[in-house]
């Protein structure tokens, strides 16, 4: 009786992961692999390639930057509706050709621009070079749009669709993807960056460009392949009825707001689910007027969703400097931190975000979804006290007396020249500059810092970043929390739509932060930023704690997750609404 249970055992392990490896579910994390580390070796390498085809200066990347947020925030919620209009493999296979189309054509014209630099300079008093700026930004704005509906269609849509009615499936598979893309977000940069140093800016078009090209037919086959693995992908939910009476039933989920928890992944009271039919042609006007229509359906609908608060909460987290940006960066080189030191913190904030995925998977089990999001605001928050209390401490560069607004003239109307960059600084890999605190490029002539972090800078800098790192657990976990709100209780006609909005949404902060920077760009005023995005990380968490009492009411404090309870007649049927 044992040994036939030991000869099958080898081959059923075998069979076992060889059916993983072709489920459906592994096909997306590659996918989402292939296009997540072209989409991070994109994003690093055309700020650096603007860099350098601009003389070392930062003002192609900051209108680059710009013009991204600026779409995203305008066109958001009518990519949105686009995904939720059309069939979901057309959309995803659209996305995916135009995105991966774009950043092959941007990484030519960038190869040509390298090569031909000085005849073109001398074409038409520049500006034929002028034209192929704006050419690249235009081009790499239209990957970056693409690259949005492709995340909100496989990350928000067909995720929900692969998991079926399995919350912890679900719950399992968005932590995973966000662990892709903290692997992604650290290793991609750095293998294009080793690529460019060693080679040069040509050959690191001319690699972005081919792995783009392989990666894109790879990819169109895996969706396809996923496609045939979930028939549940071919259909979707087209409530004609609910779409009429939208406003209706947003007014009623608003005055009274019903257990979020309870809602089925993929279920409506009596949904029509069938095939996408033609529909009219419509008239001229009607199609001119229709994407004004779409924004503000979009954000009026986004408004009156049950999880808006939670949205808005997570928006709000994005109005900060305490992340891994250029300007926490530039804040560092400033206090004399080495790029190996950088880049080792850097190491440790991604291992933290990985840390924060699996908590979220711990918690959602044990505390349910919306108490997780609770508990991880308040990892957070006691995180950011740590950056709160090293703006007070001996060393911190703090000091009020100094006008942002004198700096900003003294810049730019007396051209006073930036100190310089530490020598060990990962400024762009093929240049002899970088960003700097204040937003602008440096030289490597006669640094001030040198002799690298100053003894009594070493308390405010380590309470700063150890504060930054350790709220990374709660931060991750608190996003893949609001993530999952959003996929599991907006309805499936929607879900598009309410999540390009939710991405305006977070661009629209994101560029408050920025400007923030740019009004107060000294270090001197940088504890001054730090203690404001405290304050709006302290409002996020609030307005997601309002909304986990509206949800919970007196259940809010109870113990044991709320998704384990069997929702009641009236509740499944509000959550298909």
């Amino acid at each position: 009786m044992t040994r036939p249970r030991e000869q099958d055992r080898p081959g059923g392990c075998c069979e076992s992961l060889t059916n993983y490896l072709t489920s459906a579910k592994f096909l997306l994390y590659v996918g989402h692999f292939l296009s997540t580390w072209g989409d991070r070796m994109w994003h690093f390498a055309v700020s650096v390639f603007l860099v350098e085809l601009y003389g070392n200066s930062l003002l192609l990347t900051a209108v680059y930057g710009l013009v991204v947020a600026g779409s995203v925030l305008v066109l958001g919620a009518i990519i949105g509706d686009w995904v939720d209009k059309n069939a979901r493999l057309k959309v995803a296979q659209t996305s995916l050709v135009i995105q991966n189309v774009s950043v092959i054509l941007c990484g030519i014209i960038l190869m040509m621009v390298f090569l031909h630099k000085d005849e073109l300079l001398t074409m038409y008093h520049g500006w034929v070079l002028t034209s192929c700026y704006i050419l690249i930004i235009t081009i790499a704005n239209i990957a970056n749009l693409a690259s949005t509906a492709t995340a909100i269609t496989i990350q928000r849509d067909w995720i929900v669709v692969v998991a079926g009615e399995d919350r912890s499936r679900l719950a399992d598979m968005n932590a995973t993807v966000r662990r892709i893309d903290q692997l992604t977000n650290i290793l991609a940069p750095m293998a294009v960056g080793q690529i460019m140093t060693f080679g040069s800016a040509v050959i690191g078009c001319g690699f972005i460009s081919g792995w783009n090209l392989v990666s894109m037919c790879v990819e169109y086959f895996l969706l396809w392949k996923v496609y045939q693995k979930t028939p549940a992908l071919a259909v979707k939910v087209t409530l004609k009825v609910e779409e009429a009476e939208l406003k209706q039933l947003n007014v009623h989920k608003e005055t009274e707001p019903k257990p979020l928890e309870s809602t089925h992944l993929m279920g409506d009271k009596d949904p029509a689910v069938h095939a996408l039919e033609p529909e009219p042609e419509p008239s001229c006007s009607e199609q001119l007027a229709e994407p004004f229509r779409t924004f503000r359906d979009g954000w009026v609908s986004y408004y009156h969703q049950p999880v808006f608060l939670a949205g808005l909460g997570l928006a709000f987290l994005y109005m900060t400097v305490l992340g891994f940006d250029c300007i926490t960066t530039g804040y560092a080189y400033t206090q004399g931190l080495s790029g190996s030191v950088l880049s080792l913190l850097m190491g440790a904030s991604a291992v933290t975000g990985i840390g924060g995925t699996v908590a979220f998977t711990w918690l959602r089990r044990r505390c349910g979804l919306v108490r997780t999001g609770l508990i991880s605001g308040c990892a957070q928050l006691s995180c950011l006290v740590l950056c709160v209390v090293s703006v007070f401490m001996p060393g911190s560069p703090l000091d009020l007396s100094v006008s942002p607004f004198q700096d900003i003239r003294s810049r730019f109307i007396q051209a006073e020249p930036l100190p310089a960059m530490p020598t060990g600084a990962p400024g762009p890999p093929f240049s002899t500059g970088g960003p700097s605190a204040n937003g602008s490029v440096t030289t490597l002539a006669a640094p001030e810092w040198e002799l690298g972090l100053s003894a009594e800078s070493v308390l405010s800098v380590s309470l700063l970043f150890a504060g930054v790192i350790a709220a990374r657990i709660g931060l991750w976990s608190f996003d893949l929390t609001v993530t999952q709100l959003l996929q599991e209780n907006v309805i499936e006609s929607e879900r598009g739509i309410i999540n390009g909005v939710q991405n305006s949404m977070n661009y629209l902060l994101d560029l408050l932060h920025f400007i923030m920077v740019i009004l107060a760009p000294n270090p001197e005023a940088f504890g001054l930023l730090v203690l404001i995005s405290v304050s709006f990380v302290a409002m996020g968490h609030i307005m997601y704690f309002r909304f986990a009492q509206k949800t919970l009411g007196s259940k809010l404090f109870a113990c044991g997750p709320v998704e384990k309870d069997a929702p009641s007649e009236d509740q499944a049927s509000t959550s298909a609404v």
